[in-house]
């Protein structure tokens, strides 16, 4: 007996192709068109699960605004009740030959400069990232750790992506440029297109970070000299000094053969589809969340405390002047949590914000001070351990040196509430504490 098919709208859902940790990939067919796609199928529960709904909506946000010959496309989204559908141009997946990596790279630089013009950062560049069209066409894909453009300094401060193509800079704290770390990886992928093994691979991380600080390589014999300058002028340990695309679309080995590719860019992307697909999400999210802990706050264990510390060092949870100069703040407050979150409810009207609360989780409104759109912040209270709060705040919405401002002014308001350890314990006992 034939299997019954399943349709999602127009679609008609065939065999699963891929699957990761968070989705599963199906091959897919439009009814009203024939064509061929990839649906991406993710459960809301799963979503609300990992806290995932902002890399998410990242995610499909970024699809849509970097629409390019050689970058996988994103046709649309789609919600059901217990799942969301990501609807993308159909890829097959293939491996590069060695031969072509001049034609592959060329059409990768492309992609990567297309994606930068639009001040997008793709931060986990490799070749399991690239795939080929039926035509042979390179397909950049994933954009699960993409950055958005910056404001401030202009600097991304995320260690994020896959190790043995990571820029060295990117493993610092000090920030670093999103498009000479992407730069990075292009280089390490057109090594190991043409050498079929990686330029920096050690079983043990410290000496894989090691050689990757010290750009330790070499090209084997059968590169040519122009390539193997290229790669070389690619993998500088100096983002400061290391070739931009310019350079590298200047070079004689890529220009070989090059021919810059000619498309016509669609004129406006909406992103109301996207917000459509996730509005629910955070109401969903909020009841979940309340039912965990008889409407209390959230408890946070000492292990996610650290995840949100910087490079493992938890003074910047506790000590707000050291963490100013990044988007997602906090502050940690014995009182209790309908205290704090009344304090902060009566700080932030005084300041002219609309204020909207649920569940200790709160949202704060305003114009921005340019008064050019929204400036819009999310306060959350979580339990680390007994009589101890902390309180995330990130910004929501405008601009990234306003919200510091902001952030500065409110906590001075605040000056009450905030728990100062240094008068209380020492750090040691803190971490005590926080380990009950």
């Amino acid at each position: 007996m034939k299997k019954k098919s399943r349709n999602v709208g127009k679609y008609e859902v065939g065999r699963t192709i891929g699957e990761g940790t968070f989705a599963k990939v199906k091959f897919a067919r439009n009814c009203e068109t024939g064509e061929s796609v990839a649906m991406k199928v993710l459960a809301k529960s799963t979503i609300l699960k990992h806290r995932m709904v902002d890399q998410i909506k990242r995610e499909i946000s970024i699809m849509k605004i970097v629409r390019h010959p050689n970058i996988v496309r994103l046709q649309e989204v789609l919600a059901g009740q217990t799942k969301i559908f990501i609807i993308l141009e159909f890829v097959h997946q293939g491996k590069l030959p060695e031969n072509e990596s001049r034609k592959y790279f060329q059409q990768l630089i492309d992609a990567v400069a297309h994606c930068h013009s639009k001040g997008v950062y793709h931060r986990d560049l490799k070749p399991e990232n690239l795939l080929l069209d039926a035509y042979g066409n390179l397909k950049v894909s994933d954009f699960g750790l993409s950055a958005l453009p910056l404001q401030g300094d202009g600097l991304l401060h995320t260690t994020c992506g896959t190790p043995n193509y990571v820029a060295p800079e990117v493993l610092g704290d000090q920030g670093y440029d999103g498009s000479a770390a992407d730069i990075w990886s292009c280089g390490v992928i057109l090594f190991v297109l043409m050498a079929g093994y990686l330029p920096f691979d050690e079983t043990n991380l410290s000496s894989l970070y090691r050689k990757i600080n010290d750009a330790e390589f070499s090209c084997p014999f059968w590169f040519s000299p122009k390539a193997n300058k290229l790669i070389h002028m690619i993998l500088d340990p100096n983002p400061k000094t290391r070739i931009r695309i310019d350079g590298i679309r200047k070079d004689p080995w890529f220009k070989k053969n090059y021919a810059p590719l000619i498309y016509r860019e669609d004129e406006e992307v909406s992103l109301d589809d996207v917000c459509a697909v996730f509005e629910d999400i955070e109401d969903q999210y909020v009841a979940e969340r309340s039912e965990i802990k008889d409407g209390g706050p959230l408890l946070m264990n000492a292990f996610e405390m650290i995840t949100l510390s910087q490079g493992l060092n938890l003074s910047a949870l506790f000590d707000r002047r050291q963490d100013y100069v990044n988007r997602q703040t906090r502050f940690v407050s014995r009182k209790p949590a309908h205290v704090i979150i009344s304090n902060v409810e009566a700080v932030a009207e005084s300041m002219g914000l609309k204020v909207h609360t649920r569940n200790y989780k709160t949202r704060l409104e305003g114009i921005s001070a340019n008064r050019m759109g929204q400036f819009a912040v999310v306060l959350e209270v979580y339990e680390v351990a007994p009589s101890l709060f902390m309180v995330d705040v990130r910004k929501a919405a405008g601009d990234t040196l306003e919200y510091h401002k902001f952030y500065k002014n409110f906590c001075a308001k605040l000056e009450e509430i905030i728990w100062k350890p240094k008068e209380v314990m020492g750090r040691s006992n803190l971490l005590k504490t926080m380990t009950y």
